[in-house]
């Protein structure tokens, strides 16, 4: 009776030892598996921050890439700009030279009118004066003619008197 009395308990005990090896065994497992289980938890998290550490990189590089072609778009349009308003300058400076010649072609034009007149005018008056010394001589010419004439009349006049 005792010794299966004992030998009960050392088998309780004995199955109570496995037991308890076998709820640390368990725990430990379970410890073990919640270990796992968070590690691969944090390499996710890890993996999810990768990932939007490469979507923010991504999302830099497109606003850096936009930014690019927008300063490289406000400087061609800054040089369309720019040049549109040489073409403008040239412009006006060639519709300026373009003023300034019928400028001076009309100052030509005029003063080569000018020259005309002036020239016809001393002609004209040229031609008065051989016109009007002309007929000075006339006059000067029918004078002595006149005189010459009375001049003979008187002498045949005082010749007729004598007589």
């Amino acid at each position: 009776e005792n010794t299966r009395e004992r030998e009960n308990t050392r088998e309780r005990e004995n199955t109570s030892e496995r037991e308890n090896t076998r709820e640390r065994e368990n725990t430990s497992e379970r410890e073990h598996m919640r270990d796992r289980e968070r590690e691969h938890e944090r390499e996710r998290e890890n993996m999810r921050e990768t990932v939007r550490t490469h979507e923010r990189e991504r999302e830099h590089t497109r606003e850096r890439t936009h930014e690019r072609e927008n300063t490289r778009e406000t400087e061609n349009t800054r040089q369309r700009t720019h040049e549109r308003e040489r073409e403008h300058t040239r412009e006006r400076e060639h519709e300026r030279e373009n003023t300034r010649e019928i400028v001076r072609t009309r100052a030509r034009d005029h003063e080569r009118e000018n020259t005309s007149k002036r020239t016809r005018a001393r002609e004209t008056e040229s031609e008065h004066t051989r016109e009007r010394t002309h007929e000075r001589e006339r006059e000067r010419k029918y004078t002595r003619e006149r005189e010459h004439t009375r001049g003979r009349e008187h002498t045949r006049v005082r010749e007729n008197t004598r007589e």
